[in-house]
């Protein structure tokens, strides 16, 4: 069965960032809808699949990492408005019987996302 999972990496201080708040979205004919929202561990990663089983369907998400809100909570000072403060990741599931894994790497500044394995 497919599943969609994420981790975030913290490459600004080079570590796993726990305590990044992530929603995820359905969207349909351009309009979003709440699947849920999810936090990571101390390690990055969200303990237990966003979607999977029959949950888990072909067609487009959106995944709204908050990573503002993340760096702040550290301490690191952001200006005002945050250069970014939040990262929105639009995917395709094409294949609901394959494992999609969104990382996501952060900083202050940037961010960039992969398909993982």
């Amino acid at each position: 069965m497919g599943r969609l999972t994420t981790h975030v990496l913290d490459t600004h201080a080079g570590m796993a960032a726990g305590g990044v708040r992530i929603e995820l979205h359905t969207i349909v004919s351009g309009a979003t809808r709440s699947i849920g929202t999810y936090m990571t561990a101390d390690d990055g990663r969200v303990t237990h699949a966003l979607l999977e089983g029959d949950a888990f369907r072909r067609g487009r998400y959106q995944l709204t990492f908050h990573i503002g809100e993340y760096f702040r909570g550290r301490g690191i000072p952001l200006p005002d408005p945050a250069f970014i403060e939040e990262a929105i990741v639009r995917i395709g599931i094409a294949d609901a019987s394959q494992h999609y894994h969104v990382p996501l790497l952060v900083t202050p500044w940037s961010h960039s996302v992969y398909r993982g394995g």
